[in-house]
């Protein structure tokens, strides 16, 4: 929440005073402050024994928060009863990340508290942006996998969806990212190390999980005990997801790990003191860190057992809530609908079969069923290595009685494929669940798709590759099962919390409809040739530039002028992404610069922001390059204040919300044919940004929606990269491009890196030795021309922000909501299940 929130506030929607909320908030004559049934001096009081004027940020920040949460309690509790009572068919979505970001700013603008929360802060003169500084952005995820997820609960709550996430309680997150000379530094991101006032810990709900073996301290070090089983214990943690009105609030359900003998005391008296806590340490590493680092066989093993942790845990706990008001396991189905969010959760299969098998002792025909008509699998990438494939070794180790049936239901459908395609042993070995030839393998993505009855992409040509080539068998065997859900962005969130300027002027020239039906923006389309609302559009981006301007400088000492474009890449650093491509734009522009000083060119702020995994030495050369690029390019006289590169480290939600409605440009240039969708790209569009990007992912939906003249697209498509796989070299392009030639020249010659010759090395290995496996000397002259065009239309003000305002019109499909409606009713078939709009107080 920031202090313009009531510019963005929807008409009509103004809420009542804490002491008149209505009775469906369950909260009865409430006052923020005032006397000491104020909440937030209640708060402080008896939370922190501290008077208000004694109080620091944190302290405030909790206290607010923990007013907030008071509001939504029993509403909250309200849903879940309803949920019981009407029993309706339940949604459970499992994900290893939720990057929820700050949850108060969203949480008091779901409500539709924010009059009030600025009247606290008025009265009290409080530092609002300190206070909501106060607040770690959770450290639940990672990227767009874990931003989508988070997306998808706002839409089903505000959809009065009965659902519930599942996922794991990081204690330090992924890392904290810092920049050291350039180079990425983790540090560990404490984001739990003072109390989370959203989260209630709910012991009574813990559960039990069985391994086929233990641990335990030799030499000094962690070891598996072979024959010895063990039990993990799963702590439950619970946060509210409001939907926006505060009608329906749904649950996040988090799981952190424990063991259930927490202290040997006989091997603590007999001297053995790390021994003694062996079993709780490794338990607790469980749920320790999100991904560790995977370049070991002990990190991949961490990672084999959080995901089994996942599932068990979630599928225990859905299953107690289903057989609290069902006695009949024919009806699991019925009620339950499990997604799986890309292939982390894919143990869900042989869990579930397992305990329809051995806990409700079905035959093996009817578990089949029933498991496959109660779990859906949403595939997330078409890289082969990050379909996941665990070593069979660690299922024997781990989780036999899974093997069995894993194996079991490898033989069945083995005997399948034959009888369907007989002497076809190639097609049985590509669509086996098990990798033969070397370490036998499980491929988790067959397991997903063999063991459920839907799998979707998350873009239309992400789907289509997907059954085309990624799993071109399976997709032949079962075709009916794949379909497309392209991805989504809540609005909420991404355009009516972190843009107040530019919502205020849609909901005063189209009204708030679009808040819950971002369809409505279609109703600017008549208004983009209208001056009076181009002009407030100007403002309103103006004023969100200058607003991240000078939070930039406030919080970090770097000044860039406003005046600039601002063209941002802000996501996950990998190869594919192609931040490397961008690097080579910015030094092409720089060496125009420098050959010719008076070339007309406009001011130009680059913006980078994302995290490379630990393990990733190619992600983390980039990082270096890209800061290596900015001090070369500040350093010069030429051409310092006409290009400037900043690289923002430590990349989350909040940053998010703070650069994207200020970008004027959003970089898409993923190679064609690796993004799966991207929603990045789609919180740009509906903030007004200009895509430069490549047909890809969803950018393509998102041109086709907005019209191709309103974006610069460039470069090869996605059938022509897999169809240049036999003869691209890059030489070709350095030979015969000379600009291509010239700023590669540039590069390698050191003039970026005069201190650093293994860079230096790493790129001509990355873009001409090894064969530039992402085409980025491939697509460079065409994304430079797009540039070029890109340029031109912003020298014409009026002529940019008609096509920016095309964009935001034509975004609404790309809102979570109808993404959500179409899980909904085409994967769940469940529907709404609203709790009533009122209750009496209790007495």
């Amino acid at each position: 929440m920031r202090s313009e929130k009531a510019a963005g506030q929807p008409q009509g929607s103004e809420p009542p005073a804490f002491q008149d909320l209505p009775e469906h908030y369950g909260c009865g004559p409430i006052r923020f402050r005032g006397s000491h049934d104020g909440l937030y001096e209640r708060h402080l009081l008896f939370d922190n024994v501290v008077a208000p004027e004694d109080a620091d940020s944190r302290e405030r920040y909790e206290a607010i928060a923990r007013s907030v949460r008071d509001v939504l309690s029993q509403r909250w509790q309200l849903t879940e009863q309803t949920y019981r009572r009407e029993n309706p068919k339940r949604i459970y979505y499992l994900s290893m990340e939720f990057l929820i970001g700050r949850s108060l700013s969203n949480n008091i603008l779901n409500l539709r508290l924010d009059p009030l929360a600025r009247r606290l802060f008025d009265q009290e003169h409080l530092d609002e942006t300190a206070i909501l500084a106060e607040e770690p952005d959770a450290g639940l995820g990672n990227g767009g996998l874990g931003r989508l997820a988070a997306c998808f609960l706002d839409s089903m709550a505000t959809m009065q969806l009965p659902a519930m996430g599942y996922g794991l309680r990081y204690e330090y997150g992924i890392f904290k990212q810092t920049i050291v000379d350039g180079w990425q530094r983790e540090q560990p991101d404490n984001w739990l190390r003072r109390p989370d006032p959203w989260e209630i810990a709910r012991p009574e709900d813990a559960v039990e999980i069985d391994l086929g073996c233990s641990f335990e301290v030799r030499g000094g070090n962690l070891r598996v005990a072979v024959g010895m089983p063990s039990r993990l214990l799963g702590m439950p943690y619970d946060r509210p997801i409001v939907g926006y009105g505060g009608r329906t609030i749904n649950t996040l359900r988090l799981w952190a790990a424990a063991t259930p003998q927490t202290f040997d005391f006989q091997a603590f008296s007999a001297g053995e003191f790390v021994s003694a806590l062996a079993q709780r340490l490794t338990a607790e590493t469980v749920t320790r860190v999100l991904y560790p680092d995977d370049s070991t066989s002990m990190g991949q093993g961490l990672r084999f057992v959080q995901e089994y942790f996942l599932v068990a845990c979630s599928l225990a706990d859905l299953i107690r809530r289903f057989r609290a008001t069902n006695s009949d396991w024919q009806l699991l189905s019925d009620k339950v609908a499990i997604q799986l969010n890309d292939t982390h959760p894919s143990l869900a299969v042989a869990e579930l079969m397992r305990i329809l098998l051995d806990e409700a002792e079905l035959a093996w025909d009817e578990a089949w069923d029933i498991t496959r008509r109660c779990l859906a699998y949403t595939n997330h990438t078409l890289l082969p290595e990050a379909l996941e494939k665990w070593p069979l070794r660690w299922f024997e180790l781990m989780l036999p009685r899974q093997l069995e049936i894993i194996l079991e239901i490898d033989r069945r459908l083995r005997d399948e494929i034959l009888a369907r395609f007989p002497g076809d042993q190639g097609r049985v070995e590509r669509a086996s669940l098990i990798e033969r030839g070397g370490e036998r393998l499980v491929r988790m993505a067959n397991l997903a798709i063999v063991g459920s009855h839907s799998t979707n992409g998350v873009a239309e040509i992400h789907s289509r590759l997907l059954r085309e080539t990624t799993v071109r068998d399976l997709a032949e065997i079962f075709p009916g099962r794949f379909n497309n859900k392209t991805n989504g962005v809540t609005p909420r969130r991404w355009l009516l919390l972190s843009n107040p300027p530019l919502a205020r002027c849609i909901t005063e020239a189209v009204g708030d409809g679009w808040v819950t039906d971002l369809a409505e923006l279609e109703r600017m389309k008549p208004l983009v040739d209208d001056s009076g609302f181009v002009d407030s559009v100007r403002r309103a981006k103006r004023m969100a530039k200058l607003g991240f301007a000078e939070w930039l400088q406030a919080s970090a000492g770097i000044v860039v002028d406003p005046d600039a474009i601002f063209d941002s890449q802000i996501k996950r650093i990998h190869e594919y992404k192609r931040q490397l491509l961008n690097a080579l734009r910015i030094a092409t522009l720089y060496n125009r610069i420098r050959e010719n000083p008076n070339l007309d060119i406009a001011p130009r702020t680059f913006f980078f922001s994302g995290k490379a995994a630990p393990a990733y030495h190619v992600a983390k050369l980039i990082i270096k390059f890209l800061n290596n690029l900015a001090g070369t390019i500040d350093a010069d006289p030429v051409v310092r204040g006409r290009l400037k590169v900043v690289f923002l480290p430590d990349y989350c939600v909040s940053l998010a919300e703070r650069l994207i409605p200020a970008s004027d440009v959003s970089n898409q240039i993923s190679t064609a044919g690796y993004e799966a969708s991207g929603t990045s790209n789609m919180k740009f569009m509906m903030n007004g940004a200009l895509t430069i990007g490549t047909r890809d992912g969803a950018t393509i939906e998102m041109a086709e929606a907005a019209g191709e003249e309103n974006f610069f697209l460039f470069g090869l498509t996605a059938d022509e990269v897999a169809g240049s796989r036999g003869w691209y070299s890059p030489l070709w392009h350095y030979d015969n491009e000379p600009e291509t030639r010239a700023v590669l020249d540039l590069i390698l010659s050191g003039h970026f890196c005069r201190y650093d010759p293994d860079v230096v090395d790493a790129l001509r290995n990355i873009l001409l030795t090894s064969g530039d496996v992402f085409r980025h000397l491939a697509d460079l002259t065409s994304y430079l021309e797009a540039d070029q065009r890109l340029q031109a239309l912003y020298g014409d003000p009026s002529a940019w922000t008609r096509k920016a305002l095309l964009n935001i019109a034509n975004s609404g499909r790309f809102s979570s909501d109808r993404t959500i409606g179409e899980y909904a009713a085409e994967i769940w078939n469940a529907g709404p299940c609203p709790p009533p709009p009122e209750r009496t107080r209790p007495r």
